[in-house]
C-alpha cells in the first residue's frame, strides 16, 4: 500500500504537478427522472425521500455560484436532472450561463444529460468550458444499472462534447456490485475516451433505490482504487466527488496523496457534502496549492 501510493504521487507529480482543482455544482433541476439508474434518488421509478422540483430561478443559481466562488471554486457546474434537456429548459440554461459568466470569474460547466450536436455546439458558443456525461461503469456491467438508456448513448453523448470542442468531464460510480476487474475495465475505457476530467464517486446507497442495501467500499480499498486509477490515467484531472466523504471517511487526505488532484466543494446533487472550511483547512494541512489553471 505505501509503495502504490507513493508511485500514484510520483505519477501525479509528473503528470499533472502539484495542487488540487476545486469546483461546486449545483442540482438546479432536482427529481422525477424518466431514467431507472438504480444508483439515483431522483429517477422517476422508485420512491425516495428527495424534495423534487423545477429549474432554479436564475437569481438563486447566481448566488449559489457566487458563494462557491468565495469559497475557491474554479468552476461552477449546472445539473439538471433528465434525459437530456428540453428546449425551454435549455434556453433557460443558457440564460443563466451567460448570467455566471457577465457575474462572476468562475469556469461554467453544464450537465445536462445527453446531447444533441446542435446543443452541444451552441454550448461551446455561450462559453461552456465543460460538460460533464459520466460513462457510470464499464461497458460489461453497464446493463445491470440502466435499462432505459445504454452505454452506446452514453458514449455517443462524450463524444459530441469533445466534437464541440468543449472540456470532457468523463468518470463513474465505484461500489455498485461491479468486480475488481470491472472497475479496472471502467479505467481503460475512459483511457481510450479521452477526458479531460475523471470524476471518481462512491455508491452512497440512497433510500428507495435499487441499490439502497449495496455495502460501501472500504476506505482503504477506495484510496488503492484512486491510485489504480492515477497509474492508469496518468495526465487526466481525477476528482474525488460524490461519496467521498461517507466512503473515504478519515482517509480522505490519502486520497489526495494517493492520485486525487481535484474535489468537489460544498453539497453534492441530493446529498450534503463536508463544509468547505473543513476541505480547505485540510488542503493547507496538507501543504496542497490550490490550482485554476489546468494547462500548467
Amino acid at each position: 500500500m505505501p509503495d502504490l501510493l507513493s508511485l500514484a504521487r510520483k505519477v501525479t507529480l509528473k503528470y499533472r504537478g502539484d495542487g488540487v482543482f476545486l469546483r461546486s455544482i449545483i442540482s438546479a433541476q432536482t427529481g422525477n427522472c424518466p431514467e431507472d439508474c438504480s444508483f439515483c434518488s431522483q429517477s422517476a421509478h422508485f420512491d425516495t425521500e428527495i424534495q423534487a422540483h423545477p429549474l432554479m430561478a436564475a437569481e438563486r443559481i447566481l448566488k449559489a455560484a457566487q458563494q462557491a466562488e468565495r469559497m475557491g471554486a474554479m468552476d461552477f457546474c449546472i445539473v439538471i436532472s433528465a434525459r437530456g434537456p428540453t428546449p425551454r429548459i435549455f434556453s433557460k440554461v443558457l440564460e443563466v450561463v451567460d448570467l455566471l459568466l457577465r457575474e462572476t470569474n468562475l469556469k461554467v460547466g453544464c450537465s445536462l444529460g445527453d446531447l444533441t450536436e446542435e446543443q452541444a455546439f451552441t454550448l461551446k458558443d455561450h462559453g461552456v468550458w465543460r460538460y460533464n456525461h459520466n460513462l457510470e461503469t464499464c461497458r460489461s456491467y453497464f446493463p445491470n444499472i440502466c435499462t432505459t438508456h445504454t452505454y452506446d448513448d452514453r458514449l455517443k453523448t462524450a463524444l459530441l462534447v469533445k466534437k464541440a470542442g468543449m472540456h470532457l468531464c468523463c468518470g463513474g460510480i465505484l461500489g455498485m456490485g461491479e468486480s475488481m476487474e470491472q472497475r479496472l475495465l471502467l479505467a481503460f475505457e475512459l483511457r481510450e475516451l479521452n477526458p479531460t476530467w475523471v470524476p471518481i464517486n462512491f455508491l452512497n446507497p440512497r433510500p428507495g433505490t435499487p441499490f439502497a442495501d449495496r455495502p460501501m467500499i472500504h476506505p482503504f480499498d477506495a484510496v488503492k482504487t484512486i491510485s489504480i486509477f492515477r497509474l492508469i490515467l496518468p495526465d487526466k484531472i481525477l476528482m474525488t466527488a460524490g461519496g467521498r466523504e461517507v466512503t473515504l471517511r478519515d482517509l480522505q487526505a490519502m486520497g489526495l496523496m494517493a492520485g486525487a488532484n481535484a474535489m468537489i466543494l460544498g453539497n453534492y446533487l441530493t446529498t450534503p457534502g463536508r463544509s468547505p472550511e473543513e476541505d480547505l483547512r485540510m488542503l493547507d494541512d496538507l501543504e496542497l496549492p490550490i490550482r485554476t489553471d489546468i494547462n500548467n
